[in-house]
């Protein structure tokens, strides 16, 4: 996702640094590199403009070209133009009503009928088990597909057999939701391979009879400034409450994404990475521009991460991270688990600068991902039972043992120990946490991987050193000092 975007904005800077003097020549040169990264990456050409009009104002002014690295403030200000590009966006549902309704439209070949299935397991994901709707009279197949994928999440569909009539279909649907108390209603209405008249009546034939609360846009984002136009043209005949973008993992430019609300002023409400029914993530303005500069997305990371375990394991690891434990035992049932295709490189590309993590990056752009974790345990599996528990005990003798056993080299060893210690540092940095304190804490880790003055990535670099076992304890104790303190402070609120 955004590779091209991410290359071309780093030449960009990269062109800046180490320039003896930064004239405003020398600054124009660089804008200009950001501005043709933007165009290949198929930004709509009045977003470009209007997006390096604001950037150029900023980065030309004294304050910039005067600073002691100017370089870095201008990233500071494309992330905050991003960001403003992005946003703000509202992602969240509010169910009022006895029965809430959303109403999905899109092309045939967006991803609709999937896209219903994995907003109806982000409301599972919420307590809310909703009612899905086969509306779709129009592409064969399209009811019996919605039937396996409700039989796959657990979740009830209705349909009429031999009905002709999506209207019918839709008031029923919701009859019956009324009838049986069920609070949402997902109604995956027809689409056609191309804008029609026939197509935009029965979609405002089904708005105005259902009247449905949400109506949301599903389109797909490898189309490009397509997708821009489809947008437009559904808006205005339905009144969009947003837009839901589709197969971002499988589009490197990312154009799309950066145009639709600016050309449209339809807002992302959801974005789709990927074939798997879990594979939808509540869009963040944020968190994008934080990605698209290669400085990772700590709460999107999070959000994955609580994905993969049942509540069952959640609570004995936050027991455990109260502690302070979080052990090279956990990461491996963590990397277990991420084993599905896709996913790991998701779940690394969320950390900062992982793009460019060398043997670890290489390993996992790998189409074998499977194959690749496999090796990966098998780095974990070669260590001793006590490296596992404490790895700050492995040195540069035990780092070359443990590769030899696992048939790696000693530096994939050491970037795994970096991840490791990355993850365990938000882990037990959250353990303890209600659900807004995580939230608050996370956005603080995520601008803390700026430098607040410059606006660059702020990476704390190793020292090499390993903390004494005295070092270790006292440690230890503070945490659960503060830990006490928190639960006595959650207490007297």
């Amino acid at each position: 996702m955004f590779d091209s975007l991410q290359d071309g904005l780093k030449g960009a800077f990269k062109s800046l640094r180490g320039k003896g003097k930064l004239t405003e020549g020398n600054m124009r040169d660089g804008l200009k590199m950001v501005e043709q990264s933007m165009l290949d990456a198929d930004v709509s050409i009045d977003v470009v403009r209007s997006f390096m009009s604001s950037v150029s104002q900023q980065a030309l002014g004294e304050k910039v070209l005067l600073a002691l690295r100017p370089e870095e403030q201008l990233v500071g200000i494309v992330n905050e133009e991003l960001v403003k590009l992005l946003g703000p966006v509202d992602s969240a549902f509010e169910f009022h009503k006895d029965v809430n309704i959303i109403m999905m439209c899109g092309l045939q070949g967006s991803g609709k009928t999937t896209t219903c299935g994995k907003l109806a397991k982000l409301f599972q994901r919420e307590g809310i088990t909703p009612l899905l709707v086969a509306a779709d009279l129009q592409r064969p197949a399209a009811i019996d597909q919605l039937h396996v994928i409700g039989d796959q999440i657990g979740v009830p569909v209705y349909s009429e057999k031999g009905e002709q009539d999506p209207i019918k279909v839709c008031s029923n649907a919701v009859a019956k939701a009324k009838a049986e108390n069920c609070k949402v209603v997902i109604l995956d209405t027809a689409g056609r391979l191309a804008i029609d008249e026939e197509l935009m009546q029965q979609l405002k034939t089904i708005d105005q009879k259902v009247q449905p609360d949400q109506v949301m846009l599903v389109v797909d984002g490898m189309t490009g400034q397509d997708a821009v136009r489809s947008a437009g043209a559904f808006h205005d005949a339905l009144e969009l409450n947003g837009v839901i973008m589709t197969k971002l993992d499988g589009d490197a430019r990312g154009g799309a994404l950066l145009s639709v609300k600016h050309v449209t002023g339809v807002p992302i409400r959801f974005i789709g990475t990927g074939e798997h029914l879990d594979n939808l993530e509540v869009f963040r303005p944020e968190g994008m521009a934080s990605r698209i500069l290669g400085m990772g997305d700590m709460l999107a990371l999070v959000d994955e991460a609580n994905k993969l375990v049942d509540e069952k394991e959640q609570l004995r690891m936050q027991e455990q991270l109260e502690k302070g434990r979080f052990t090279l035992n956990d990461f491996r049932v963590h990397m277990e688990k991420m084993a599905k295709p896709g996913l790991m490189q998701k779940m690394m590309g969320f950390l900062p600068g992982m793009p460019n993590m060398g043997d670890i990056s290489k390993m996992l752009n790998n189409s074998d991902t499977s194959g690749q974790m496999r090796r990966m345990v098998g780095v974990i599996d070669s260590m001793t039972a006590d490296e596992r528990v404490d790895p700050s005990v492995i040195d540069a003798r035990r780092k070359l043992r443990i590769a030899k056993g696992a048939g790696v080299e000693a530096k994939v060893v050491g970037e795994l120990l970096k991840n490791f210690d990355m993850m365990k540092n938000v882990m037990t940095g959250m353990a303890g946490m209600g659900a807004t304190e995580k939230m608050k804490k996370m956005q603080e880790l995520q601008a803390g991987a700026m430098n607040p003055a410059a606006g660059m990535p702020k990476v704390k670099k190793s020292t090499g050193k390993r903390l004494t076992a005295k070092e270790r304890k006292k440690m230890q104790k503070e945490r659960e000092k503060r830990l006490k303190q928190m639960k006595k402070k959650r207490k007297s609120d």
